[in-house]
């Protein structure tokens, strides 16, 4: 395993230093098991993977997807297992971790600016006392030009197509310099174009060296969009690049069907 690097500092606008040695930050998943309830949700899952990779969680409905998703942000607290960042807690290392929720999970009626937005992404490296400054709108502004979004940062974030929506929040994201991204069903709702877009955006980042992983249902598009698939139904089935992973036997094994003949991972 390669040895931990340091924190990105947040003394400057690095965006260079994701790229530097992106193989040298390691997300571990060590047997993490989640119960609501009775019902056991993940069952053990474990998986290790390194910045500048989109990594693809798929599986039927109910699989838990959604559910670990929401265990890596740290909105869900798992009942056994590790997740680890370089070796230590992920959850002890605030600011590394970007979540952008489910669609249907956001007010897009709150009145709020696609620049405000990106500003939230601030928020936890500023703490209680630091006053917002001019190297934050640097970062701000910065965010909204990587992601086209600097003639709509005045816009509120209800007159936006569902692409642009993605994007502002993913601005945010970029606001914050996370290493890890983690977006639940960021393709749902989407047209072909806006979807193109945004893989071709998620990865762009990733090439930068960050960790995109993200909850994806669509079979035909995974392996045009993402290099490396996690396919679960409760616990790990399959983990590796899609051509590995989505084969026609271990499809059948996880979704219970028989794979269409337009799936093809490559």
């Amino acid at each position: 395993m390669n040895s931990p690097a340091p924190p990105c500092t947040q003394d400057h606008i690095c965006w260079g230093a994701h790229a530097s040695h992106p193989d040298r930050h390691r997300l571990e998943v060590d047997s993490l098991s989640v119960y609501y309830g009775s019902l056991l949700a993940l069952n053990g899952i474990s998986f290790s993977i390194t910045c500048g990779h989109t990594l693809a969680l798929m599986g039927p409905n109910g699989a838990g997807k959604s559910t670990l998703i929401k265990a890596l942000a740290g909105l869900i607290r798992p009942d056994s297992g590790k997740i680890l960042w370089n070796g230590c807690p992920l959850h002890d290392t605030p600011g590394e971790i970007a979540y952008l929720p489910q669609r249907s999970d956001v007010d897009w009626s709150f009145p709020i600016t696609v620049r405000a937005l990106v500003e939230m992404g601030r928020y936890p490296s500023l703490g209680l006392w630091k006053k917002f400054g001019r190297h934050d709108r640097d970062i701000v502004e910065k965010s909204l030009h990587v992601l086209g979004m600097e003639s709509l940062a005045d816009r509120q974030i209800s007159e936006l197509s569902g692409g642009q929506q993605q994007r502002a929040f993913l601005a945010r994201a970029l606001a914050q310099e996370a290493h890890v991204l983690l977006l639940d069903e960021p393709f749902t709702g989407l047209d072909a174009p806006a979807s193109q877009s945004l893989g071709r955006l998620l990865d762009s980042l990733a090439a930068e060296g960050r960790l995109v992983i993200a909850s994806h249902h669509d079979l035909n598009t995974a392996a045009d969009i993402f290099d490396t698939i996690l396919l679960m139904n409760r616990d790990l089935a399959a983990f590796g690049p899609p051509k590995e992973v989505l084969t026609p036997a271990r499809i059948r094994e996880t979704y219970g069907m028989e794979p269409q003949p337009e799936i093809q991972a490559s």
